[in-house]
């Protein structure tokens, strides 16, 4: 038996697993004068969120997986006292393409006249540019209706629709395929994949799924913040979570990490007994509330319960250290503009649908597209003063439609030819190879690494790679199971409060809120 020695016989909640939305969960908890415990599995709290120093000897704190923020609403920071900042990119996008023989692209941001410019020299005429507005401010509409729901008691479907109150705008976002919208709305075919990426973010479908999978993942990536801003973590995500992490102390929460909980004992009503695993033997901790802050399949098996079948993760994550940006073919545009914001590879429209439909059939995408941003330009402070003062710079670049079927065989040998041949679509809009920029390490190795699926799946153990636990739900539920807050299980006094949660995904917190409410309610 281990030898731990907690403050309390019974806790109001014991919180399985130390990533963001347990923290959020325990803070507020604890705040509210809850006894609080949470047993987190790694040495470290954070889970996904996290900063680390990937390369030997160098001064680089990266995001190492998740790596931007959205959905964090503003009312969880400000309630708990979060000394936590993010950062606005002042460029939103840049889309590099080749027309009739020469380097040109699409730069969205810095201002309107700018950007109208630069639709007005892709496309030849200003009717993309007014389409792209009207679609946005739909969006931004819609975005500002749904948003303050998500730390709200659930709303059903019908009340949703009634808040949203655009029967033109719900048709578009919540009942037909993504695609349709984007076809009726935009000519061109790098426009059109532009907007369908943010459907297509960890969500492996096509335009017009009829699972609608993309319109919900597309949902998520324009409702953030009721703006659909994508802002820069100041200090890196590491400093979200570290500040999580010290909220909930302060406020009296206990955080054991190298804890890792093996099984839930519940009847649902009386205390439940959570046992655990330490380096030094077995023990257990006895709640009266159980909030799991993981995936359901790894809600089910601490249940002794038979776990739903994972959904398929599907990207590829990559983290670079560079010596100095790389210079562009387009010579119109700063690299520090452009990878100031989201730089799209390989991400037209008709290019997203036929690397789809590759994986799709088991062959990996032909021409992989991705997207890459630059950390450091936005927010220096994770480089250490050296590297600044020589000019080095970060890059994180996410692959799309690469599902963890394709690396099941070979997941080594998968991700170095996947590699590849995403850095070689890259270059063919580089004046000079992406490899010629990276740093090395202390021991001469090139500062790159990647994470597909399987990585993901191992590390953090997330069921498939999925980096939401699952695939996204809409913000409602269905008003006949009793879900109030949309973290409920079977078992009354255990509730889900990890991104498998209705309104989980991303960087959010939400779910963490969530549970905790529901828990302070029925105190």
């Amino acid at each position: 038996m281990t030898t731990d020695v907690f403050g309390s016989d019974v806790y109001d909640a014991v919180i399985v697993g130390g990533g963001h939305n347990g923290l959020v969960a325990a803070a507020y908890l604890a705040r509210a004068g809850k006894s609080v415990l949470v047993l987190e599995r790694l040495g470290h709290t954070g889970g996904a969120a996290v900063s680390t120093r990937p390369f030997a000897g160098l001064d680089a704190r990266l995001s190492r997986y998740s790596y931007l923020v959205s959905l964090l609403p503003p009312k969880i920071v400000r309630e708990l006292g979060l000394r936590f900042e993010v950062r606005r990119r002042s460029v939103s996008s840049y889309t590099p393409t080749e027309r009739d023989g020469r380097p040109g692209g699409l730069l969205v941001g810095g201002d309107e006249a700018r950007t109208r410019e630069s639709f007005a020299r892709l496309t030849g005429s200003d009717r993309e540019y007014e389409s792209w507005r009207a679609f946005y401010g739909t969006t931004g509409q819609v975005a500002r209706k749904v948003f303050p729901t998500l730390t709200e008691p659930l709303p059903t479907r019908a009340e949703l629709r009634a808040r949203v109150d655009d029967e033109a705008a719900w048709r578009m976002l919540f009942e037909e395929p993504l695609g349709r919208a984007v076809e009726r709305n935009f000519a061109d075919d790098l426009v059109r994949g532009v907007v369908l990426t943010d459907g297509l973010i960890g969500t492996f479908a096509d335009a017009h799924d009829p699972s609608l999978a993309q319109n919900r993942c597309f949902l998520y990536h324009v409702i953030g913040g009721g703006t659909g801003d994508w802002d820069v973590p100041v200090g890196g995500m590491g400093a979200l979570t570290d500040a999580l992490a010290t909220a909930a102390r302060a406020a009296g929460a206990e955080i054991a990490t190298g804890h890792e909980v093996l099984r839930i004992d519940t009847d649902g009503t009386a205390p439940a007994e959570v046992t655990f695993r330490t380096a030094t033997g077995e023990g257990r901790v006895v709640g009266r509330n159980v909030l799991v802050n993981a995936s359901l399949q790894a809600l089910a098996g601490l249940l002794g319960e038979s776990a739903p079948t994972p959904a398929e993760g599907a990207q590829l994550k990559v983290n670079m250290l560079l010596r100095r940006l790389p210079r562009l073919r387009d010579s119109s545009v700063d690299p520090r503009e452009a990878f100031g914001g989201t730089f799209h590879i390989a991400e037209g429209y008709e290019e997203l649908r036929r690397a789809h439909a590759e994986a799709a059939s088991g062959e990996l995408p032909s021409v992989p597209p991705s997207e890459i941003y630059c950390h450091s330009l936005t927010d220096p402070s994770i480089l250490g003063p050296d590297l600044v003062e020589r000019g080095y710079q970060t890059l994180t670049l996410f692959g799309l439609h690469t599902p963890a079927r394709l690396f099941e065989k070979d997941n080594q040998g998968v991700r170095e030819v996947l590699l590849t041949g995403t850095l070689a679509q890259l270059d063919a809009h580089l004046a000079e190879p992406i490899t010629e920029c990276l740093a090395l390490d202390a021991d001469g190795r090139p500062c790159i690494e990647a994470k597909t699926p399987l990585d993901l799946e191992r590390e953090l153990r997330l069921p498939g790679g999925h980096i939401f636990h699952r695939d996204l739900s809409w913000p409602y539920g269905d008003g006949t199971d009793g879900s109030r807050w949309g973290v409920e299980t079977t078992h009354p006094n255990v509730l889900l409060c990890g991104a498998g949660a209705v309104r989980g995904g991303g960087v959010s917190g939400v779910p963490g809120h969530n549970a905790a409410m529901a828990v302070l309610e029925r105190a």
